[in-house]
Order: C-alpha cells, then structure tokens, then sequence
C-alpha cells in the first residue's frame, strides 16, 4: 500500500516545476527511505536507520542513534570502569543514552509553559513506529522531536499575547510531531497541514493516520482529488492533512501560523523564497522558525550531505518583506552545540497597513 502511493507521487512528481521537487540534500535522503520503505515496511520507521539519519532526531551523540555497537561498546566500557558504582554507573548511563539532554529540555518545557493556546501541557507521545531515544517524565512520554517543538511552542507564547492557531501549516514537518502536540488537546481546535516531499509525508500520513484515524487525517490520494483546497474546505472535512510540495499552490484561504523546523536550512534559498511567498500569499499571521544560525554546511563535490549556498537569518529577513522579525532564541528554547553551532528560534509577525 505505502509503496503503491509512494511510486504515484514519484510519477507525479516527475511532471512539476522544479521548485517543489527534492533539493541536493534530500535528493540522497529521499532514495534511501524509499529503499528502506520497500525493504520493511513502514511500522517501524523511527528505529531504522535511514529515518534516525534523515528526519527523526534523538538525543545520542550525532551519528550514534545508527551506530548501536558503538553505543554499546561505549556504555560497557564504562560500565566495567565505574562496577560497583551504581550511582555513577547509572550517571554514565543516563548521559550517554541522551536521557539527561532530554531531562534538561523537559525541565525548561515544563519550567516555561503558560496556561494558554496552544495547550501542551497534558501531551505524551505515542509508540507509533517503534520509537528509539523516546523517554518517559512524569508518566508521559517524548522525544527530541517532540520537545523541540514543544519548546518551540513555549517560546511563540512567550512572545504573542493571543496565538492563533486555527489554521496551521507546516513544510517539512518530519513524521508529524507537530500535528500530533496540537490535535492531541481538543481546547486547540486546530486543522493542521503538513506539506512533504515523498517519501517522508508517507511516514507523516501513516503516523497521524495512526493516532487520530484514516477519517480525520486527508492524504496525498485523497487530497488529489478535491476540486477545491481552500483551508476552509479541508478543515470542515478532516482535522489535518498532508500535501505534497506542488499542491501547495491550488491551497487558498488564510493561515494562523507558519512553522518550519531546521528542513529550511537543509534546500537552497530559491526553494525556500518560494515557499515562503506562498506563506505571504496565505496571509499568514506569525512565523515560526529554527534555523542553524550559522548556516548548514557547504556540500563538497560527490558528497550529498551539505548544501550549495547556506541560509541563515537575514536571508529569512529578504525573504518575508511583509514580516517584522519579534524575537529569536537559542538560549533556552534553542540549541547551542558543544562545538559552538547554533540553532535558533525566530519568530516574525505579519505587518499591517495603518488605517
């Protein structure tokens, strides 16, 4: 079924503009997950690798959430230094699974939450696709992906006195974390679109579809045969969908939010001026971003990983003429690297004509 739908929107695909098709980076991504789709399945696609190397983050040392026998190796090695240190052995345990990285951000989610839309407080992720590197706080449960959003989303409220949130888009949106934390709590009345390259909406549709019904969340199918996408339509159908990059166009109404989490940085700045003059064209009231402040890095020849020209924030500045910027972050909603890398928050508000 999922490699049926995969190969139609590869079909599709091959006949759009090539602003809404896979950048250089994702180019290589896209082929290993179709690879990994076909060889097993898509149940379990937060423990393989191809999803831990390309869209689903945790929080062990970069690269090791795929190397289990570097990770096991490490964590026995330290183990037979510190036996009979059970508290240390347990320090070293914590701190190498990446369990303490995500207490900490747990601590600042709970530590900044206000009591107000969109409510998160009572969220706990699902075990939809066998998740790696999920833990469990206070009896609920999270990921890095959910808790950079769930960060994300602390830091918006912060800034805005009223979030809209009726009508939410997301580009990139990984395997649905966002759609997840906003259609879990039904006080956020919220319809949330994901638009994605195949075959990573597959994985967004199959998880969302899993958590709330093939009746509320509208896929690639689905969504391909309305005459009519205009937000209003779609909401009054289901409570989310997920598009591919070309159908972004037929899309008509106004947004409440715009978020895109680190997938900007990864495609060149012409696809992304794109993307973002239909965030324009939307209406859309607030942006929320998280950037690599710094830029990714520069692709070297015959190497896939790295982009040909870097996007940092004065580029989203060129790119949303009609949006003032209201705050950025990377202390504490963001991330700061051990090797002095930054990834920030930044958050734009549309501009109005005064009458």
């Amino acid at each position: 079924m999922w490699t049926e739908q995969a190969q139609e929107i590869i079909m599709d695909m091959e006949e759009v503009d090539e602003r809404y098709r896979p950048t250089h980076f994702w180019q290589f991504g896209a082929s290993t997950l179709q690879a990994e789709l076909e060889l097993h399945g898509i149940e379990n696609f937060r423990s393989l690798k191809g999803a831990l190397s390309f869209f689903v983050p945790t929080y062990r040392f970069h690269g090791w959430a795929t190397q289990e026998d570097k990770y096991q190796s490490m964590l026995n090695c330290t183990q037979k230094q510190l036996e009979g240190d059970h508290k240390a052995c347990l320090s070293m345990q914590d701190f190498l699974s990446g369990e303490m990285h995500a207490r900490n951000d747990y601590r600042v989610f709970t530590a900044s939450n206000i009591d107000k839309a969109p409510f998160v407080e009572s969220f706990s992720e699902s075990q939809v696709g066998k998740p790696k590197g999920q833990f469990e706080f206070e009896g609920k449960y999270y990921s890095r992906s959910s808790l950079n959003y769930l960060l994300g989303l602390n830091f918006l409220k912060k800034h805005v006195t009223e979030v809209p949130i009726r009508t939410v888009l997301e580009i990139g949106g990984g395997f649905g974390s966002l759609g997840e934390i906003l259609l879990k709590d039904q006080r956020n009345k919220t319809f949330y679109m994901n638009v994605d390259i195949s075959p990573t909406c597959l994985f967004s549709t199959y998880y969302l579809q899993q958590n709330f019904g093939k009746e509320r969340i509208a896929d690639y199918k689905a969504t391909k045969k309305l005459p009519d996408l205009s937000l209003n339509t779609l909401s009054e159908l289901y409570d989310g969908a997920v598009l591919c990059p070309w159908q972004l166009p037929e899309v008509s109404g106004e947004l409440d939010l715009f978020v895109n989490f680190i997938s900007f940085q990864e495609m060149e700045p012409d696809i992304v001026a794109n993307y973002l003059e239909h965030v324009a064209r939307l209406e859309c009231k607030y942006v929320l971003l998280r950037n690599l402040k710094e830029g990714k890095q520069l692709a070297t020849e015959g190497s896939h990983v790295g982009v040909k020209q870097p996007i940092k924030g004065e580029d989203y500045d060129k790119f949303l003429p009609d949006y003032e910027l209201v705050a950025t972050n990377v202390h504490p909603f963001g991330f700061e690297t051990i090797d002095g890398f930054n990834s920030e928050l930044r958050l734009y508000k549309k501009r109005y004509p005064i009458m």
